[in-house]
C-alpha cells in the first residue's frame, strides 16, 4: 500500500518532527509512506471570510498538484465521518481488499481545506469535533495509521 499525507506547511517544532519521523519509520514495514508538504499562505489577523477563502484556495492549488486521480483521497476535516481505531483499520483493509493500492490523506493549513478539494475526496474523515493544530494532526494521523496496521495484523500495540 502506498500512503501519502498531503499537508500544508512544515512542522516547526523538533519534538513533533521527531514523533512524525518515528511513526514513518515504524510504518515502513507495512506501507510506503510519503509526506508531501506544500507552502502555507500567510493569513492576515482579522482577515475577512473572502480573504480566508482565497488563502485556502491558493493552498488547495498547491496540494492538487500532488493529488493522484487513481488514489483514494481522504481530506481530514471537522465535518468528516468519525470512526474508531478499529473502524479505521477496517477502512484501510477495505480499500486494500478492493484493489486500491494508494491512499492520500489531506491535512489543510490553519484555516482548513478548501471546499472544492474536500468535495473531490472519496470520503471526509474527522478525528474529533475539536480543532487540532495542523502540525500536531500529522503526528496523530501517522500514529493512527500505524495503529491500524497493528490492529489489522493482530499485533500487540492497540489496547
Amino acid at each position: 500500500m502506498k500512503i501519502d499525507i498531503l499537508t500544508v506547511g512544515k512542522i516547526k517544532e523538533g519534538y513533533l518532527r521527531d514523533a512524525a519521523d518515528e511513526y514513518i519509520k515504524r510504518l515502513s514495514r507495512y506501507a510506503n509512506i510519503s509526506v508531501i508538504e506544500v507552502r502555507d499562505e500567510k493569513t492576515a489577523e482579522g482577515a475577512s471570510a473572502r480573504e480566508n477563502d482565497i488563502v485556502m484556495s491558493q493552498e488547495a492549488l498547491r496540494l492538487e498538484k500532488y493529488v493522484d486521480d487513481g488514489a483514494v483521497l481522504i481530506p481530514l476535516c471537522i465535518e468528516g465521518k468519525q470512526v474508531t481505531s478499529e473502524e479505521f483499520a477496517e477502512l484501510i483493509t477495505g480499500y486494500e481488499n478492493s484493489g486500491k493500492s494508494h491512499i492520500q490523506f489531506v491535512i489543510g493549513g490553519s484555516l482548513g481545506i478548501d471546499a472544492k478539494l474536500k468535495e473531490r475526496g472519496n470520503m471526509k474523515l474527522s478525528f474529533s469535533k475539536m480543532t487540532f493544530p495542523h502540525q500536531l494532526m500529522r503526528v496523530i494521523l501517522l500514529e493512527q495509521i500505524y495503529r491500524a496496521y497493528r490492529i489489522k495484523n493482530n499485533e500487540p500495540y492497540h489496547k
